[in-house]
């Protein structure tokens, strides 16, 4: 702890600074939880679609083979256009929601192209959808741990360093304040008799 004044304003600083800071802990620590709450909920989410995923991915691999052959080349009709998302606030944190992902209408000749191509499409789409889906919830839990990690070191800050500093340095202000103050009252008392000797020694001559 750095060198502290031992005067009654400086008394006066570091109880108002322990206010604050015993006033702005709870606040740092309902953010901490909600944080952590938001963090377990996002990570519930992602297992959930990251599983699904996985689901679609298995039930498209019998059509990689054809999808293969130059002649059904889809890839324009299944790369999104745009990813639509939305703010969501947590605990004074924006991170965002997937909404949905654009794509451009799928056009080509009805008579020349194969039956399952439609049935591919609409089953890729969902898988790319996924993936987008997937990636904005890693980056809102990576947003979210960056901001947990923050908070915690401020709770820490709070509860391990400066309350604690604040506190001591409060005790040892008073206790030398009271030293003082009682050493003013030993001298005012020798001064008090002195002046009496001396007013004695006077009357007795």
């Amino acid at each position: 702890m750095a060198k502290i004044k031992l005067t009654k304003g400086e008394l006066k600083r570091q109880r108002d600074a322990l206010r604050q800071y015993e006033r702005y802990l709870p606040t740092l620590q309902l953010k901490k939880q909600q944080l952590q709450l938001e963090i377990l909920f996002q990570i519930t989410i992602l297992t959930e679609r990251k599983h699904l995923e996985s689901k679609k991915r298995d039930a498209i691999r019998p059509w990689i083979a054809v999808l293969a052959d130059p002649g059904t080349d889809i890839s324009q009709w299944i790369k999104p256009k745009d990813v639509a998302t939305q703010l969501k606030n947590i605990a004074g944190v924006d991170i965002p929601v997937f909404v949905k992902a654009q794509f451009v209408s799928a056009e080509y000749d009805l008579f020349s192209t194969p039956l399952w191509v439609d049935a591919a499409i609409e089953a890729l789409r969902v898988l790319v959808s996924l993936e987008k889906e997937v990636a904005t919830i890693e980056e809102g839990v990576h947003i979210l741990r960056h901001e947990l990690r923050i908070t915690t070191q401020r709770v820490n800050l709070f509860e391990k360093v400066k309350i604690p500093q604040a506190r001591e340095a409060i005790r040892l202000i008073r206790i030398y304040i009271g030293d003082q103050m009682a050493n003013a009252v030993g001298r005012s008392k020798i001064a008090k008799r002195k002046i009496e000797e001396m007013v004695l020694e006077e009357v007795a001559a």
